[in-house]
C-alpha cells in the first residue's frame, strides 16, 4: 500500500477549515465502495473512517478502523460501536441481473433501510449518502423492477430523520486506476471511455468524482438531494489531483 501523505492532497484541501468528518463506509470490497474509501483516505476533510464489511479490505491507514460483520440484517451487537459519526457513505449494493425479485428487494431495500434505521438512532447529527443509480424511479411505477425498488429505497430513506439524506445516481463510472475491485465490464470497455466522455458527457463521471462529491455535499451542502451525473461532477469540482492508488 502507498501511504497517504500531505503531498497527495491539494493545498486547498490541506487548508480547509471547519468541522472534519467522521464517516462510516460500506461496500468497500466492491468497486464503488473501494473508490469512495480511496477518496476519504486522501481527503483532509475526513478525520476518521469506519469500514463495515464481511471481509477485510486489506488496507492499513491511521484514519481507518475496520469491523468485520457477517450478518448485514442484524445490527444490535454493533449499535454502541457505531455512535459518534456524522456521515455514512452507503455503497453496498447488488446487481439485479439474474436475481429473484424478492431476493433483490431484500438485498437492496430491506438491508439498506434496516441499517439506516439503526444508524439514525445512534447518530442524531448524521448525513446519509446513498449510492442509487441512473434511471432510478422516484414514483415507484417504472416498468423495470430494480428502478422501482431503488426508488422506494430512496423515498423511505428520506423519511428516517437524518440531518440530510443525499441520493447519488451515477451512470457510467470511469474506474480509479490501480484499485483492485474494478469490475471486469469496466476493464474491457476502458478504451470506450473517451468516446463516452465526448458523446455522452452527462452519462459518465469518474469513480473519484463520486467519492469527492460525497465528501463535498456533506461538508458544504447542495441545493437538491437527488444528485445526477451532472451534479456529481459539479460537486467534485477540479480541486483534486490525480494520485496513485492505495
Amino acid at each position: 500500500m502507498i501511504p497517504v501523505s500531505e503531498q497527495m492532497i491539494p493545498v486547498s484541501e490541506r487548508r480547509a477549515g471547519g468541522k472534519r468528518m467522521k464517516v462510516i463506509v460500506t461496500g468497500v470490497t466492491g468497486m464503488v465502495g473501494e473508490g469512495v474509501l480511496h477518496e476519504c483516505i486522501r481527503s483532509a476533510d475526513v478525520e476518521s473512517i469506519l469500514v463495515i464489511s464481511r471481509k477485510t479490505c486489506k488496507l492499513n491507514n491511521p484514519k481507518l478502523t475496520e469491523i468485520i460483520h457477517d450478518d448485514f440484517f442484524e445490527w444490535t451487537s454493533l449499535q454502541s460501536t457505531l455512535t459518534g459519526y456524522n456521515a455514512c457513505f452507503f455503497c453496498l449494493g447488488v446487481t439485479s441481473v439474474g436475481k429473484d425479485k424478492l431476493l433483490y428487494e431484500r438485498m437492496t431495500y430491506n438491508l439498506t433501510i434496516g441499517f439506516a434505521k439503526m444508524l439514525v438512532k445512534a447518530n442524531t447529527d448524521m448525513q446519509f449518502c446513498y449510492v442509487s443509480g441512473a434511471g432510478t424511479d422516484s414514483t415507484e411505477t417504472a416498468r423495470l423492477h430494480w428502478a422501482r425498488v431503488k426508488g422506494k429505497t430512496e423515498n423511505d430513506l428520506q423519511k428516517l430523520g437524518f440531518k440530510n439524506t443525499w441520493l447519488f445516481r451515477p451512470g457510467i463510472l470511469e474506474p480509479t486506476k490501480g484499485l483492485k475491485n474494478t469490475l471486469g465490464f469496466y476493464k474491457w470497455m476502458g478504451w470506450l471511455m473517451p468516446v463516452f466522455k465526448k458523446f455522452f458527457p452527462n452519462k459518465i463521471s469518474s469513480l473519484a468524482q463520486l467519492g469527492q462529491a460525497m465528501i463535498s455535499v456533506v461538508k458544504n451542502g447542495y441545493n437538491k438531494n437527488v444528485l445526477e451525473v451532472t451534479d456529481i461532477k459539479k460537486l467534485a469540482g477540479s480541486n483534486y489531483l490525480s494520485t496513485p492508488p492505495l
